[in-house]
This record gives C-alpha cells, sequence and structure tokens, in this order.
C-alpha cells in the first residue's frame, strides 16, 4: 500500500468519523430540541371526538343530528375485517409490522424526492396519520415531518396497534363533512358499515388520499381508478379472490349524499332541544357528544305530521289552484339533465315534490321530477283546480288539462294511491301538540307545514285569539261561582256599551239565530256567543281574570271586558294544551315539558326530567288563581319553573297542583263530551269512541280555527290560520278547518288504546231536571233528563210549580247566591 493511498484512507476515515459525529450531534440536537416539545400521548386513549349532538324521541329513534362533524364512532370490534384490509392495502399495509415509522417506505420516499425534486409514495403510516391528525398542523415542513416521526415511534410504545387503528378509523376526513369510517358509511351511502359492500369499501377507504380528489360524488371518474386501485391491491395482498375483485372492479358508482338517517320527522322540536343544549353547554352542545332523549312518541309524531298537512292540503282545494310556483320559457324540448338543472332552486317542502310540465294534452299533463324522472299526471288529479280569487271565491271547473297547466310550468305534485296529483304548497299555515295529561310531557308538536319553509312554531310562539275554544274556562269560572250546568241563561240579543271596548258591541252567535232562555250545558255545546257573554257579565270579569290564570293563562294577554267571554285574549296552542289538561285530569295544573333525559358522550346521564304528576290519591295543597307559577314550556336550567334537573341523578318526582275541584273539572269534562255527542264536534263521532270531549274554536271573521279535545290520556289541540292574520274564508270553522285534522291524529294515536273516562269524584249528585227550566222533573214528566250537580248546588224547587219560562235562582240553594237574571 503506498503512502498516497494510506493518506487518502486516513483522511476518508476522519470525513467518515466527523460526518457520523455530525450525523450523531444532529440527531441528538433534533432530539434535545424536539422531544421535550412533544405532545403527552396519555390523552389518547380517552380522546374526546367532536361528536355531533344527536335527538332522539322517547323511544330512541332520531329524530335530529346538530354539528358542523359529522362522525359515528366505533369501536374496532365493530369495523368489518373487510373494511380494515381495504385501508391497509390503500394507506400502509406493513401496519401491523412496522414501530410506528415504515423506514422502507420513507427511505423510498426520499430516494423519490432527491431524484425527482417531488413528494413520492409510502411516506406516512397511519400512525403518523394518527399523529398529525391529533396533534400536529398541516404545514409542510421538514422540522414538523421530524416531528410527525418522533411523536409516531411514540404513539407507537404507549398504545396497542388496535388502539390507534381505532382512533385513525373515527379520525380521518372522508369529505361532505363525515369524518371517520362510520359518518362515511351514512353519508355516501345511507347505511352501517356492516352493511357495505366491497366496492363500497374500497370506495371509502380510497378517501383519506385526497377527499376531494377521488369523491365520488364530486369526481366519480377519479373516484372509481382510486377504488380499483385500493382492488387491486387488496387482491395482490391475498385479501380478496379473483371472483370479488372482479366484480367489484365492475360495479357502478353508487354513491350519493345521503342526509341524517332520521327516523322520525320532528324538526321544529329538534329546533327546541338544540336552542335548550345552546344556551346550557354553548358551542360544546354541537361537538361534545351529547344524546338528547325527548318525550315525543314516534307513532304519534308521524300521527301529528300527515295529520296536519292533510288538513292544510285539504283546505286550499277548497279554497282553489293559484297557479304554477314559476314559469320557464321552453322553446326546445329540454333533456333529463337540462330538467333536473332547472328544478335545482326549487327544493322538496312538505314531501311536496317539485315537477317540470314539459307536455300538455286534453286528459293528462306529462311532467319530470328530480326524484322519479317523467311522471303523468291523469284529469283525475287535475280536476279539482278552480283558479282561486280570493278566500270565498273560486272561478269554474276546468274542462281541459290545459285550463291548468301550461308547458314550463313548475308545479307541485304528489304520489297518492290513485296516481299522481297535482297540488300547492299551502299559503294557509298550522300547528298541532299533543300532551300527556297526567305529566305534561309532549308526545308529538309540529309547528308547521315544513320547517324549512318556515322555522317559526307556531305551537309555542303564535299567539292567537282562541275564540271559542276559551269558552270552557269561563263555565268553569261560572261553575266556581255557584253557577250550573243547568242554570238558565237568556239567548237573546245584546248591546253592550262598555268603556273597555272601542265602540258599542253587537255580539250574535254564528248562525246568526237566537233561542231564548238556555241551560249552560246546552249553550257550550251548542257555542252559544250570546250565552257566554252573559254568563261572564254575571260572574263579573274581574273575577273572571282572576281565576284564568289557574289554567296558564298569561294575565297579561286577558282582556279585561266581556268580549273574553268569546276568546279574545292570546294563547299559544301549546298555553291552550296546559289548560284543557285541568279538565282532562281532574283539575290539576301540569308543567309541559319535552326532555326527557341527557346524556353524555361516555353515556353518563347528566339531566333527568323531574315532572310535575298528577296524584290523585296524595295530599296536595291547592293554588289560587293569582299565586299560581305560569312556568312556561321551554325548560331553563337552575330556574324554578325548569321542567329540567341539572342533577345527574333523578329524585322523587313533585305533585301537579290541583288549581280546580274535582267536581268542577269533572262537570265541565261532563259537557265537553256532549260537545262530540251532539254538538259543533260531533264529526268527531267518527272514532267510534265514547270518551271524547273536546270544543271547537273560531274566531272574527275566521281567521283562526280550532279545536281542543283529550281523553283522560291524552290531551291535542289543532290550529289553522294564516301568519298574517288574514280571514280563512266563510264556512271555515274549527268545525271544518280544524276537528279534521285533530280526528286524523287521534285516530292513529288511540289506535288500540281502550276507552277511559275521568272517574266520577264524591260530591256530584245527578237528578232528573225539566230541560226548559233546569229545575227539578216530576215524577211522571215524559221529557226529563239527568244532570249532575255539586251536593250544594242541587236544584230544591219543582218544575211544575213554576211556568217552564219562570227564573230559576242560584239563591234557592243551600248555600244561597246571586239571582239569576234573563238578560
Amino acid at each position: 500500500m503506498t503512502k498516497l493511498l494510506r493518506l487518502v484512507l486516513r483522511f476518508g476515515a476522519v470525513v467518515v468519523l466527523l460526518i457520523f459525529v455530525a450525523g450523531a450531534l444532529a440527531v441528538a440536537g433534533t432530539w434535545w430540541y424536539l422531544v421535550p416539545k412533544l405532545p403527552s400521548t396519555e390523552n389518547l386513549r380517552e380522546v374526546r371526538l367532536q361528536v355531533p349532538l344527536k335527538v332522539y324521541t322517547k323511544d330512541e329513534q332520531l329524530i335530529a343530528e346538530f354539528g358542523e362533524q359529522r362522525r359515528t364512532p366505533v369501536k374496532i370490534a365493530e369495523v368489518p375485517d373487510t373494511m380494515i384490509k381495504a385501508l391497509l392495502a390503500a394507506e400502509d399495509e406493513r401496519f401491523y409490522e412496522h414501530p410506528g415509522v415504515d423506514w422502507q417506505g420513507l427511505t423510498r420516499a426520499v430516494v423519490h424526492l432527491i431524484r425527482t425534486g417531488e413528494k413520492g409514495p409510502g411516506g406516512s403510516t397511519i400512525t403518523m396519520q394518527v399523529a398529525r391528525n391529533f396533534y400536529l398542523g398541516r404545514e409542510k415542513t421538514y422540522l414538523r415531518k421530524l416531528s410527525e416521526i418522533l411523536l409516531a415511534l411514540k404513539i407507537e410504545d404507549e398504545l396497542s396497534k388496535d388502539e390507534i387503528l381505532e382512533l385513525y378509523l373515527n379520525k380521518i376526513f372522508l369529505g361532505h363533512r363525515a369524518y371517520g369510517v362510520g359518518a362515511a358509511a351514512q353519508v355516501y351511502y345511507g347505511t352501517s358499515l356492516e352493511n357495505l359492500t366491497l366496492s363500497e369499501i374500497a370506495m371509502i377507504a380510497g378517501l383519506p388520499k385526497a377527499p376531494s380528489r377521488y369523491n365520488p360524488i364530486a369526481d366519480p371518474e377519479r373516484a372509481v381508478e382510486r377504488r380499483n386501485y385500493v382492488l387491486r391491491r387488496m387482491y395482490e395482498l391475498e385479501f380478496i379472490d379473483s371472483e370479488l375483485y372482479q366484480i367489484a372492479i365492475n360495479t357502478p358508482v353508487t354513491a350519493r349524499v345521503h342526509g341524517h338517517a332520521l327516523a322520525v320527522e320532528a324538526p321544529y322540536l329538534a329546533e327546541m332541544v338544540r336552542a335548550y343544549m345552546e344556551e346550557r353547554a354553548g358551542s360544546d352542545a354541537y361537538s361534545g357528544g351529547y344524546r338528547v332523549y325527548t318525550t315525543l312518541d314516534g307513532d304519534h309524531q308521524e300521527a301529528a305530521n300527515q295529520a296536519l298537512r292533510k288538513a292544510l292540503l285539504d283546505y286550499d282545494v277548497r279554497h282553489g289552484y293559484r297557479g304554477p310556483e314559476f314559469q320557464i320559457d321552453l322553446r326546445e324540448a329540454p333533456d333529463a339533465t337540462t330538467r333536473e338543472k332547472l328544478l335545482a332552486d326549487f327544493p322538496r317542502v312538505g314531501g311536496l315534490e317539485p315537477a317540470l310540465i314539459i307536455n300538455v294534452n286534453e286528459q293528462a299533463a306529462t311532467a319530470h321530477t328530480r326524484a322519479h324522472g317523467e311522471i303523468e299526471i291523469p284529469w283525475t288529479g287535475i280536476s279539482w283546480a278552480r283558479r282561486y280569487i280570493d278566500e270565498n271565491r273560486r272561478g269554474g271547473e276546468p274542462e281541459t288539462v290545459s285550463d291548468v297547466l301550461s308547458v314550463g310550468d313548475v308545479v307541485r305534485v304528489q304520489q297518492t294511491q290513485d296516481g299522481w296529483r297535482l297540488t300547492q304548497v299551502p299559503a294557509v299555515e298550522g300547528g298541532l301538540v299533543a300532551t300527556n295529561p297526567l305529566d305534561g310531557a309532549i308526545l308529538a308538536l309540529v309547528g308547521g307545514f315544513d320547517f324549512y319553509r318556515s322555522k317559526f312554531n307556531r305551537v309555542t310562539q303564535a299567539q292567537r285569539q282562541p275564540g271559542s275554544s276559551f269558552k270552557p274556562f269561563i263555565y268553569s269560572a261560572a261553575i266556581e261561582r255557584g253557577l250550573t250546568a243547568a242554570t238558565i241563561i237568556n239567548d237573546a240579543p245584546i248591546v253592550i256599551d262598555d268603556p273597555g271596548l272601542e265602540a258599542v258591541w253587537r255580539p250574535e252567535n254564528y248562525s246568526r239565530k237566537f233561542f231564548g232562555p238556555t241551560r249552560l250545558r246546552e249553550a257550550l255545546t251548542k257555542s252559544r256567543n250570546l250565552v257566554s257573554i252573559r254568563v261572564l257579565r254575571d260572574i263579573g270579569v274581574g273575577f273572571a281574570v282572576k281565576y284564568l290564570p289557574r289554567f296558564g293563562f298569561e294575565p297579561d294577554r286577558l282582556p279585561r271586558n266581556l268580549s273574553l267571554s268569546l276568546g279574545s285574549g292570546t294563547v299559544t296552542p301549546l298555553e291552550m294544551a296546559v289548560a284543557y289538561s285541568v279538565f282532562a285530569n281532574g283539575g290539576y295544573r301540569i308543567v309541559p315539558y319535552y326532555i326527557d333525559r341527557i346524556v353524555s358522550s361516555d353515556g353518563e346521564t347528566i339531566e333527568k326530567a323531574e315532572p310535575q304528576t298528577v296524584c290523585r290519591e296524595c295530599e296536595v295543597p291547592s293554588v289560587e288563581g293569582e299565586s299560581l307559577d305560569t312556568a312556561t314550556a321551554i325548560p331553563r336550567n337552575n330556574s324554578s319553573d325548569s321542567a329540567l334537573s341539572v342533577a345527574a341523578t333523578s329524585v322523587a318526582p313533585t305533585r301537579a297542583q290541583q288549581v280546580v275541584t274535582p267536581q268542577n273539572a269533572w262537570l265541565i269534562n261532563s259537557m265537553l263530551q256532549d260537545v262530540i255527542r251532539r254538538g259543533t264536534g260531533r264529526r268527531a263521532l267518527e272514532l267510534k269512541r265514547s270518551d271524547l270531549a273536546g270544543k271547537t274554536g273560531t274566531t272574527n271573521d275566521q281567521r283562526d280555527a280550532w279545536f281542543a279535545g283529550f281523553t283522560p290520556g291524552i290531551v291535542a289541540i289543532a290550529w289553522v290560520g294564516f301568519d298574517k292574520l288574514h280571514p280563512l274564508g266563510k264556512r271555515e270553522t274549527g268545525g271544518r278547518a280544524a276537528l279534521p285534522m285533530w280526528i286524523n291524529f287521534m285516530e292513529n294515536a288511540l289506535a288500540g288504546m281502550p276507552e277511559e273516562f275521568l272517574e266520577r269524584p264524591d260530591g256530584l249528585v245527578s237528578v232528573r231536571i225539566d230541560p226548559k227550566t233546569g229545575l227539578l222533573a216530576t215524577a211522571t214528566q215524559p221529557d226529563a233528563q239527568f244532570e249532575t250537580f255539586r251536593a250544594e248546588h242541587v236544584p230544591q224547587q219543582l218544575a211544575e210549580r213554576s211556568s217552564t219560562t219562570s227564573q230559576q235562582t242560584r239563591g234557592e240553594s243551600s248555600t244561597g247566591g246571586v239571582t239569576e237574571q234573563l238578560f
């Protein structure tokens, strides 16, 4: 060996040594600089994923989901083996072999970078992606990459492979706000993981690399290329056989954006829950994984949705067709794609499909819909459409389809058992709420025709005049004052010059007829306005205004004049449900509530409802009108009137307060049963039940139509009206516009439930009376009727001792009183 060669070798050795020392020092320095800054991985075991707020019915059917990130956390054991293998094939085939960093893949990536100057494949393992997603930013620097490598090694040292993979499966972003494979299965295919096909699994497994570029909705062609790459890798790694591979790569793309897999449609109540949770938990409400179980009954809610929509659509048919929503100039016949684009700005409303009329002949029209493609609307589905003129007038009967429709019309259609039918989004609105009268649980709530058209909740926010549906509360006050169901009041013309009214008032009955001396029971059954006015004048407006808040009515919204007797105050449908519950349950005031319990992300019940329940056997102090707490339906945390407790565990429920006597409640209940048996609500007899009670309500110019009805087990309130106080039209009374909604709902709500009657309390006596005078009937009187009285108010005088038009006095009872006059 020559001297020169020895010098070269020595110099080379020194250089190598220096390089090695410099490398070691660089690694040590990097380690010293970066490792102390690495985050702790202890929290990964208890990581809190951003899980949306979910709202359920009481029977655990999903109502709504709120949150920016759509995520359905899954356990590793719940993930199909095929999904795991697909992700490993696509992202990290050596996941179960490397220590968190795949040195072979990393080396290939570095060589590729040096050779081409571009980033190559194989650089990041699943563990490194977990480190980046949970702890590190998305900036592309070498220092961040080194931090990622070191953190990945640390994670692998402290967590098992399955724990790491589970975090990855739940954290990765997969496009369209879907985070994790569980959410992606729902978003793209509308199903759960276990129901995915091999082709669908491979499509999802191909998304982590570039969720936008390989998205099956945004770019199906690229998505198929990526899916087939994943399938090929699965085949090469012998995860699948040749037959499965060939079937999967030839499967067409079926992905589309699916909404939440909602089992029950209840957006108005879901919004009430969302607002409450935001007030309680702030922005954490949408990411904390809370599950809220409401009091809604899923079947009742669906029945309420259908009943309200049918009632409003039927009203619309009675008043005529207002024309197309829009007119598009179709000079050339558009292809299917163009039709789709033309309909893009017209969403479904209340289940009604938008449709573009593309052809019209004498007896049918052809239309295009997004959901069903080309459809035919027969004449039977169009012939109803007489032209709307105003709320009381329609045009003549159409003779041909062209009298109603033209090519280019954008209209609404509905599929029925008899085929497609032309319809329209109703201008009229409505509300329906049902509660349990024994504890106030809201069983169904529909605040309008379509929440996404109008979020105004007419059940809780619309303060409307209740009309005649308010009369039972005036009559309850009258019974409290000493009148009876047999008290005679004259149904005759009256002129009232009341300082509380703007002008002289000449009220009339709806029929514009007068019926003379009338018993209270008959007056309520037939909804006689003039009798109600005289009753209120007899007992005094002041007494009534003090008495009525015990039903939950706000005193500030009760007028201090005789118009109060006809329901001129303002109430919401929910307030009416509370008030009618008093008659349904025997005299107890309940507080409505809609949240049964709130469960945290770890399964702990953090709030549990403590409803005020009816207990007829319990000793509960009665409450006089003005001292009654008028709690709202909206639960307020840490509030004395809250329907929810902040305690994590439930305590013994409080007892509902008795606000009217059981005898009073039973008598009004009995009179309201007659409203259905032979009064303004007799249309409800089609339900073929004898335990129904209720009252119609109609306001001036038919601006509001109500029906409030109940059994001892359920109270339901139906309201129909325009948001802008427009008349509904002649003959659109509570019995015509609102009662059908109530009947359709109760038909479903009461299906299979036996008849139930309010137990008759002690202190009531039934005797035979003369129906003309309300006095005791003789033993031989052929037209005598039974009537029930409080024991102290049983009439003492026989009808034969006075003429049939004589005055009955309350002073004849054992308690004394004011003489009843025929005004």
